[in-house]
């Protein structure tokens, strides 16, 4: 594509009359239309504007990770027998439910700003539906319409999923063979806007829910619980700034109202192909039913070589929401 037309995408891109608040929370068909009929239009809108502030915004890569999280995976992916390593990074808080530090607090503020630049650049993104269209509101997979098309923001994802997360998931939750397929959005928790979310399961195979608020961007409220069905235990937990909850998408949860200042979270899921997920797992956030389940394989005689291995099929488009 030539330097014009490049300049002609991006200004076409944020000339584009955005569907409504109101016509997408009711997921009216003319909002999908919009966001597909657009799709290569911002695409190389994102494109230019990443060449045009190539120079001014961060190029984000797994060095804005927790450090120790970083050398655990490095010698796990070099050595699977040292997976262990990365398991004693997670605590447990229930079964099926941990928590780490994610993110490299001493990185947080860049990666901030440069989610700042996203929501300042003029392209339209899609906000995940059911949620007001706040700032850190963005779909982030190229499965999802109106996702984040910036092409290093995209290197980035999908470095996070293939050699961060899915790993971690076949580690702690024993997915394989339910996680070749990635989705993810961003959200923010405000007292005026999206201030919870009610008890729900998640139509995944698993869940990374990683808090991205500044150390001093102190927040009230906004609790998560999560409810252990073998114990009948609920568990409450607080995101701190940089830290992830990692669980099964099966595992009831719910987000307590925030009462004060703004929660900034990544949500990231994996499931198998065509939206299946292990038997049982019904979901009540998003469109997975048991019939869609496949048959357990044989947890038990998966390898640390097989957890440590990126997918043979392709990744496929359906989505969620």
């Amino acid at each position: 594509m030539s330097t014009i037309e490049h300049t002609n995408a991006l200004a076409e891109a944020r000339a584009l009359k955005v569907p409504s608040r109101e016509l997408s929370l009711r997921r009216d068909p003319s909002v999908s239309q919009f966001w597909n009929e657009n799709r290569k239009l911002l695409e190389a809108a994102w494109a230019e504007w990443e060449i045009e502030n190539k120079d001014d915004v961060l190029v984000p890569d797994e060095t804005l990770l927790d450090p120790r999280l970083r050398k655990a995976i490095k010698d796990a992916w070099e050595n699977p027998e040292k997976e262990s390593a990365v398991a004693d990074l997670w605590e447990e808080i229930i079964p099926g439910v941990y928590v780490a530090q994610f993110f490299d607090l001493d990185r947080l503020a860049d990666f901030r700003n440069y989610l700042e630049a996203v929501a300042n650049s003029g392209v339209p993104k899609r906000a995940p539906y059911g949620i007001q269209l706040n700032r850190y509101g963005m779909m982030l997979d190229p499965r999802s319409e109106g996702h984040l098309a910036v092409p290093n923001f995209q290197v980035f994802y999908n470095d996070m999923m293939d050699r961060f997360m899915r790993p971690i998931a076949r580690l702690l939750l024993r997915t394989y063979g339910y996680d070749n397929q990635t989705f993810g959005f961003s959200i923010q928790y405000n007292p005026d806007k999206d201030k919870d979310l009610h008890a729900h399961t998640d139509a995944s195979a698993a869940t990374l829910n990683i808090n991205i608020n500044l150390p001093d961007e102190k927040f009230t409220g906004s609790e998560v619980d999560f409810y252990d069905k073998a114990s009948g235990k609920t568990v409450q937990a607080i995101f701190e700034p940089g830290k992830a909850i990692i669980h099964r998408g099966n595992v009831p949860h719910a987000t307590h109202p925030i009462t004060s200042g703004q929660r900034s979270n990544l949500v990231v899921w994996l499931y198998g192909d065509r939206m299946q997920i292990p038997r049982g797992s019904k979901s009540s956030y998003g469109n997975i039913s048991n019939s869609d389940t496949i048959k357990d394989v044989a947890l038990e005689s998966v390898t640390a070589r097989q957890r440590w291995s990126l997918p043979d099929g392709p990744k496929d488009t359906a989505a969620p929401f």
